[in-house]
C-alpha cells in the first residue's frame, strides 16, 4: 500500500483573491462548477472556507463510487484542504498570482491505495481519471470567475 498522488493545474484568468473567494464558496460557486461526475452535493455546515463540511458522491468510473463527508480547513497560504472522513483522500487546493491579473490554480490529491495488483493498478491510472476530473471543475471555475 502506498499513497497515490493526482495533480491538476490551470492558469486562470482572474485576480487570486477572487479565485481564492469562488473555490471557498460551497453554497453557490462550488456546486455550480462541479463536473458530471459528482453527484448528491450537500452542504452539511457553514458554506464558506474552513469550517465548512459537504457531501457528495463522486463517481470516477462506472465501478468507482465514493461516498464523501468533506470537512474544510485552512491550509498554508490560503489554500483549501478537503478531508474526507470516509477515506484518507485529502484535496488542497491552492491559488497563487500569475502574470497580469491571473492565477494559477492547482488542485493536489493524495490518498492510501490498495496494496497488490489492485494497487498497481490504481497507481497507474486512478491519478490520471481524477485529473481529468479536477480540470473539469477547473475550467468550470475560470468560466464562472470571467463572465459572472
Amino acid at each position: 500500500m502506498g499513497q497515490v498522488v493526482a495533480t491538476a493545474e490551470r492558469v486562470v484568468r482572474a485576480p487570486a483573491d477572487v479565485v481564492r473567494d469562488a473555490l471557498a464558496d460551497y453554497v453557490t460557486t462550488r456546486p455550480a462548477v462541479l463536473p458530471e461526475q459528482y453527484s448528491e452535493y450537500r452542504v452539511d455546515d457553514g458554506g464558506r472556507g474552513a469550517g465548512t463540511r459537504v457531501h457528495w458522491r463522486l463517481q470516477a468510473t462506472s465501478k468507482r463510487v465514493r461516498e464523501q463527508d468533506v470537512v474544510v480547513t485552512a491550509g498554508p497560504d490560503g489554500a483549501l484542504v478537503e478531508s474526507d472522513a470516509n477515506s484518507s483522500m485529502v484535496t488542497t487546493w491552492t491559488v497563487t498570482p500569475a502574470d497580469a491579473g491571473a492565477s494559477t490554480v492547482r488542485a493536489r490529491t493524495t490518498w492510501n491505495g490498495a496494496g497488490g495488483i489492485g494497487g498497481f493498478f490504481e497507481r497507474a491510472f486512478a491519478p490520471k481519471g481524477l485529473a481529468r476530473i479536477h480540470q473539469a471543475l477547473l475550467e468550470r471555475l475560470e468560466h464562472t470567475v470571467t463572465t459572472g
